[in-house]
């Protein structure tokens, strides 16, 4: 089981001599999160051990990507806090330096010993055995599992490493005072001490204001107060200048008054996945080193039947397993920013690209999702044709397509994938009477008198069409229908997340986020298509 931390801050400073250290925050208590498997989890204090042997520290829940080992471990009333102590190798260097740009968070792989399940099927976790603590770039957890702060720093025993350079001192010159004519009495000169300048901040990076905004606080306080000043000190810098040799007003100098930005940008996306939330996300077999991998189903079963008297021939079928390979599917995108965009925008602005390179990540994993149930769907034989005032159509077409799932797999389907056009006819279905055959039956809804299922026009999922689970999404085509046995479809999936490479050629840096999926039919009789007329 892999409890993922969702939004990072990494606050990277200097360290003792030798020291290559990532603190964070492995797992908030008492906070729910959708794990690996697709349950809602949630630890208590005192469920994972302090003491024991160290779990050790992978890339991506990686076993032969290790980067080092999980030396101090330290339990608070909300949450256990780790230290990672990263080895001198070549990923190890890359774990920290990704880290340090905010590019990491943290993922904690468990094995549950004691834990409880509600009603609603979470899952509260109050003893496990801490196997390993991941580096990876996307997860469940919200702000309150982070990295808080990363430490590198050369070893100055060894040669090898590049070593801190301390800044020499300047050597200050004072001049002899010139002789000074004494009318009435002789002084001696005192000499005048150099006035001290208030110490300045330096404009906080993105990853520290980040950082400080989840530790919150003094520390946001004082950076604030900082990235304040200094917006300051460069108006001040600015009036300077112009206000020598004349006066100069803001039509003399467009090109440098800064331009407002309202507002966050427009989110014109939603970052879900309707398919793979109802299907649930499996993790790839044998930690997802090969190319394919074989998933076997059931081609013939063993049979029982009566005999026909004593010592005659009992029934006897060989059973037949077929070994099926499936193969992954690479999902990648990329953005190339300069550095001048890097450098020059605000903390947030960063997070936004990255996060929306993310997002199409997940929008074009759940069409993967999407085509695999469309393309293995087999057709029930039925056809629904849209009559207004009259579902006679659609509840024979429903029940044609459960008996067909019934009579080849002795399971009753449980959900009904649709397009959202065909969703829209869903919604409109109404009795003689005009009244919606799946009314709304909140509080401030519909109060219908039919019992054929629910509508809530704000969400996707609320459906219940002769009690199925009604799952609308826009990645499937016009006019889709598909009733299913939802564990007959299985989604795998990998995701390795975020790399970047810098080209000094051309002042820019490329970001890619990139995953593996793979899909499987295991038993298209249980994927029932119906035609729409």
């Amino acid at each position: 089981m892999r409890f993922t931390a969702d939004t990072i801050a990494v606050q990277a400073e200097p360290g003792d001599a030798g020291q290559r250290r990532i603190d964070a925050i492995a797992v908030p208590y008492n906070t729910f999160a959708t794990v690996s498997g697709g349950q809602m989890v949630q630890f208590k204090p005192g469920s994972l051990p302090v003491e024991g042997d160290n779990p050790r520290v992978f890339l991506f829940h990686d076993s032969s990507k290790p980067v080092g080992i999980v030396s101090e471990r330290v339990e608070t009333e909300d949450a256990m806090l780790a230290s990672m102590r990263i080895s001198k190798t070549a990923m190890g260097d890359e774990a920290l330096t990704l880290a340090a740009d905010g590019v990491f968070q943290v993922s904690v792989g468990v094995n549950p010993i004691e834990f409880t399940e509600d009603n609603q099927g979470r899952i509260t976790v109050t003893k496990a055995d801490w196997l390993e603590l991941s580096l990876v770039p996307h997860g469940a957890y919200g702000a309150g599992a982070t990295i808080t702060k990363v430490a590198a720093q050369a070893d100055e025993n060894n040669p090898d490493e590049p070593e801190t350079q301390t800044p020499q001192e300047e050597t200050q010159v004072e001049s002899t005072p010139a002789p000074v004519e004494v009318v009435e009495a002789a002084a001696i000169p005192t000499p005048t001490l150099p006035a001290q300048a208030k110490r300045k901040f330096a404009l906080p990076t993105a990853g520290e204001y980040l950082a400080a905004l989840h530790m919150g606080g003094e520390t946001f306080r004082n950076v604030q107060q900082a990235f304040i000043e200094a917006q300051k000190e460069s108006q001040t810098a600015f009036q300077a200048a112009a206000g020598s040799g004349g006066a100069t007003n803001t039509e003399n100098t467009p090109g440098l008054l800064p331009v407002p930005v309202l507002g966050p940008v427009f989110q014109d996306l939603n970052y879900i996945r309707p398919v793979v939330a109802m299907v649930g996300a499996r993790a790839m077999p044998d930690g997802g080193n090969q190319k394919t991998f074989i998933r076997p189903t059931w081609t013939t079963h063993s049979s029982v039947a009566a005999q026909s008297g004593e010592l005659a021939a009992v029934s006897a079928t060989s059973p037949v397993i077929a070994s099926n390979v499936v193969s992954k599917s690479t999902l990648s995108g990329q953005v190339t920013l300069s550095v001048q965009d890097i450098d020059f925008t605000s903390p947030a602005a960063m997070e936004i690209i990255l996060r929306d390179l993310a997002g199409q990540y997940l929008i074009a994993s759940d069409n993967v999702a999407a085509d695999a149930i469309t393309a293995g769907a087999s057709a029930s034989g039925s056809t629904w044709t849209v009559t207004a005032n009259d579902p006679s159509s659609l509840i024979s077409a429903l029940y044609d397509a459960a008996t067909d799932v019934l009579s080849a797999s002795n399971f009753l389907p449980d959900t009904i994938f649709v397009s959202p056009d065909v969703w829209k006819s869903l919604g409109g279905q109404l009795n003689a009477n005009k009244e919606p055959v799946f009314p709304y039956t909140g509080a401030a809804g519909l109060m219908g008198v039919n019992g054929l299922g629910n509508a809530n026009i704000t969400q996707m999922s609320t459906f219940n069409p002769l009690g199925l689970n009604l799952v609308v999404d826009k990645n499937f085509a016009s006019g889709t229908m598909v009733v299913a046995r939802s564990q007959a479809i299985e989604f795998y999936e990998q995701i390795r997340g975020l790399m970047s490479v810098e080209a000094p050629s051309t002042l820019g840096r490329t970001f890619s986020y990139y995953g593996y999926v793979a899909t499987f039919i295991a038993d298209s009789a249980m994927v029932k298509s119906i035609a729409i007329a």
